[in-house]
């Protein structure tokens, strides 16, 4: 990469990895709050990008690694989910078409422009502008690169988010998973649903038999992500009914409970978020229900120490 002043290099240098030929992952070290992945594919008319990222210089950095493998534009440009890490880059991708769920497009709306406080250290976002998806859909779309076969399905019900979707590249088994899958990272529910990312990744994602998975954050990883993102959110859902029935808020669980070898996973604070969503669920909400999320960052605040989550994007 070149040496522009929007170089990457703390917490760590993103890479680019070819995962099929002329499909690539985009990975950004070190996956944390805010620092996410993308992708993208080469056609012989021009590339379609799998999201942007969370600042200026990050995607500024992303559109320079696509420019040093084609000189080809990014033609289409599909957002996987509304959260700012994946969407807040699109007013970059000059001339893309921007695709995603419509509830992409109300989400990001809805969200606004970047704030960090309280809950978030600050970071320099630069001058974001809200680029939401003008091309949507609700259920599917297929995209094709020359002959390539690219399929953007809505998950079907609430799970990370209520408007997750994954871009499925069959005749490659390649699969761009978004924020459905976390490698290394502790999965985030809050805004989604425990029980549907329990089916979801059940009954939509391991069917699909993909040999080489791109998460939203951390490493590209093998279809045994998919069973250690499962057991962590049954790990939650036994845990949120145990503490449920014993009364306990889900601060309190949380700071109660002993995270065993999901204690290594990054940011455990989610726990705290995910233990409000599946108490909601207990309580007769339904997916994606909406529930107190100031509330619950509060709360994860306050597990860490009362400090605000650490954000290096």
């Amino acid at each position: 990469m070149s040496s522009a002043p929007h170089d990457i290099t703390v917490p760590g240098a993103p890479h680019v990895q070819e995962v099929s030929e002329d499909i690539y992952a985009y990975i950004q070290p070190d996956g944390t709050w805010w620092i996410n992945n993308t992708g993208f594919l080469v056609g012989k008319r021009g590339v379609v990008s799998i999201d942007a990222c969370s600042t200026e210089r990050r995607t500024r950095a992303y559109l320079d690694t696509i420019r040093g493998i084609t000189p080809r534009p990014v033609r289409t440009l599909v957002n996987t989910h509304h959260h700012g890490d994946h969407t807040f880059g699109n007013y970059l991708f000059e001339g893309a078409t921007i695709v995603g769920h419509e509830a992409v497009r109300a989400g990001m709306r809805n969200w606004g422009l970047p704030r960090s406080a309280p809950y978030w250290t600050e970071t320099e976002r630069g001058d974001i502008q809200l680029e939401p998806p003008f091309l949507t859909y609700t259920d599917a779309v297929t995209l094709w690169v020359d002959e390539l076969r690219c399929e953007v399905r809505h998950v079907g019900t609430a799970a990370h988010t209520t408007c997750d979707s994954i871009v499925w590249v069959p005749e490659r088994r390649v699969l761009f998973a978004g924020d459905l899958l976390f490698n290394g990272g502790t999965p985030f529910l809050l805004q989604g649903s425990v029980a549907g990312a329990i089916q979801v990744l059940t009954e939509l994602v391991a069917p699909l038999g993909a040999e080489t998975i791109v998460a939203g954050h951390g490493p590209v990883s093998g279809p045994g992500l998919i069973e250690e993102v499962l057991g962590y959110c049954t790990f939650v859902q036994s845990t949120a009914r145990t503490a449920f029935d014993a009364g306990l808020s889900p601060l309190q669980a949380a700071r109660d409970l002993d995270l065993g070898s999901y204690a290594e996973l990054a940011d455990s604070e989610r726990i705290v978020g995910n233990l409000h969503r599946a108490y909601a669920e207990i309580a007769g909400a339904a997916p994606g229900d909406p529930i107190n999320t100031a509330a619950a960052l509060e709360d994860m605040v306050t597990y860490n120490n009362g400090r605000p989550l650490t954000c290096r994007a």
